[in-house]
């Protein structure tokens, strides 16, 4: 189903004339562009709305030309229409106000006195076919760039100079980067979400990133070994295990209309099997990735679905490491989006594999979950 099909589903199910996005990532789904000039800002600097018929752009007087020539690939020239107004004079909220009839019901990504709120999410599920070539490029160009910085590491460079060489790699590839995470050995094993500071990196470094461009978002975690801590190759296949159990309870979900609630079940004892039983507990898993870092977070008892064509990053974390990557599942097979195939690798297999029984349902049966994927070695540098 495309984009307008969904919307016109969405507009008849819900008894609504118009719908209007006005967050950047939801303008992004629909229009292909970029509504973003200040990113402290919620909203971007135009709104898509759509009656069913025609998508209707609205912006200020300064930027109508550059939106309309260069931030609507996705729409046909006859069935858009850019409408103006004086940047001095309305807020995106008035001007969509404005442009619902007095007796019109419509809805908006953002609080408007009088419309109902529209929650993005589940019209962005599942990836378009287009979608899901744009990530492709997203997701090697991300990858190209953090392995590109990460075979550069040294001991001795602070964590904040590692996170300005990602972000010029990156910007040099037309990628804008919402999360750059950099830890070294001592901080990497203290935190979770190790923000870069001036400690150097030490014996080692966890390099993870969120990417985004054109309203996609890609996620991936490298790690630099220097002089590595005996425990760290174990623990980090211990991760890839428990990110590959991830991922196989994940196609399992999407094929027998499972939930986000039923993968996390499957990581709790993935996390189990390895010998890190409460390691689930010091930080978020991960979950569908798409048009915003995570689609949704998963969570014990989480109902939203799990669907493919789609993205999906799990993260997860065994002190002072960590396995990520952000893979599209189609058609019951996994593709790595975030992979330059020229990172050493090391073969993880699901938690369940090989004749193993360490899973049970909620009947207390024991199951499987077959797969085995190439994932990221520790990287070791001189």
């Amino acid at each position: 189903m495309d984009k307008r099909a969904r919307l016109d589903d969405y507009l008849e199910r819900n008894e609504l004339e118009s719908v209007w996005f006005a967050r950047p990532n939801a303008f992004a789904w629909l229009t292909g562009g970029n509504s973003v000039v200040d990113r402290e800002t919620p909203t971007g600097v135009a709104v898509a709305g759509y009656d069913g018929d025609d998508v209707r752009i609205v912006t200020t007087n300064n930027e109508a030309k550059r939106i309309e020539d260069e931030e609507l690939p996705d729409l046909d020239a006859d069935a858009v229409s850019v409408e103006q107004f004086g940047w001095h004079t309305d807020s995106l909220a008035e001007v969509i106000a404005a442009r619902v009839g007095e007796d019109e019901r419509a809805a908006a990504d953002v609080d408007i006195p009088g419309l109902e709120r529209v929650d993005p999410t589940p019209l962005r599920q599942p990836l378009t076919e287009q979608d899901r070539e744009r990530y492709r490029r997203l997701g090697q160009e991300t990858a190209a760039a953090v392995e590109s910085v990460c075979r550069e590491l040294r001991s001795g460079d602070s964590e904040h100079e590692v996170a300005s060489a990602l972000r010029v790699a990156l910007s040099a590839r037309n990628i804008e980067a919402p999360v750059i995470l950099v830890g070294g050995s001592e901080r990497a094993q203290r935190y979770r979400h190790y923000t870069p500071t001036d400690a150097e990196l030490g014996d080692y470094a966890l390099v993870s990133v969120t990417t985004e461009r054109a309203g996609l978002h890609a996620s991936c975690t490298r790690t630099v070994a220097f002089d590595a801590p005996e425990w760290l190759t174990e623990r980090h296949e211990a991760a890839a295990r428990v990110e590959t159990t991830a991922l196989a309870a994940t196609r399992q979900a999407a094929e027998t209309d499972g939930t986000a609630g039923d993968v996390f079940t499957a990581i709790q004892d993935a996390y189990d099997a390895v010998g890190y039983s409460d390691e689930w507990m010091d930080h978020h898993q991960g979950g569908a990735a798409g048009f915003s870092g995570r689609e949704w977070i998963a969570t014990p008892d989480h109902e939203a679905s799990v669907v493919a064509p789609m993205a999906y990053a799990w993260n997860p974390t065994i002190e002072g490491a960590k396995s990520e990557d952000t893979v599209l599942l189609a058609d019951g097979e996994f593709e790595v989006l975030t992979t330059t195939d020229r990172w050493p690798t090391t073969t993880a297999a699901a938690i369940g594999s090989a004749g193993e029984a360490s899973l049970k349902n909620e009947a207390d049966e024991e199951y499987t979950l077959e797969l085995e994927l190439e994932r990221p070695a520790v990287l070791e540098l001189d």
